[in-house]
């Protein structure tokens, strides 16, 4: 499966779209997060990247996570519901609707105005060097399955 390019403006401006239609009071249709929580879960994905407030995996987790994790992430398979996620990912504490929403557009609007090439053999802290079209993937598919979580 071919995902769309979230670096094109076109296709950020529809996933920016979804997220405005969710409310606080959205509800999921599988999974335990409340929608300020899934924002949050995946502002995680873009603070890995612009953010230093995850410590990088030591040489047997890069090892463990790229050998198992990887292709799961960064492939063309979309996910599955209810897939287990890495530690860092798991919200267990109510957000902030507004403030994660927030962050996540930024984030969002930002990836996409630095650009496919801006990612293209940049280094993921978990998976290495990756691909412009596994950046692609890691960003979008994730987005997609989440929103899609909330009927949006």
């Amino acid at each position: 499966m071919t995902f769309p390019n979230i670096f094109t403006q076109e296709v950020s401006d529809r996933v920016i779209d979804r997220i405005t239609n969710l409310t606080p009071e959205s509800k999921a249709e599988w999974g335990s997060m409340t929608v300020a929580q899934m924002f949050a879960h995946c502002n995680v994905a873009y603070e890995l990247v612009y953010e230093n407030t995850h410590p990088k995996p030591n040489a047997f987790s890069r090892f463990m996570i790229k050998l198992f994790a990887k292709k799961i992430v960064t492939g063309d398979a979309p996910y599955k519901r209810n897939s287990r996620t890495a530690p860092m990912f798991i919200m267990k504490v109510d957000k902030d609707f507004e403030k994660e929403k927030g962050r996540l557009i930024d984030y969002i609007k930002k990836t996409q105005k630095l650009g496919e090439l801006h990612f293209d053999g940049k280094e993921n802290l978990s998976f290495g060097k990756l691909t412009k079209n596994e950046w692609n993937n890691l960003y979008y598919k994730h987005l997609d399955h989440h929103l899609t979580q909330f009927g949006v």
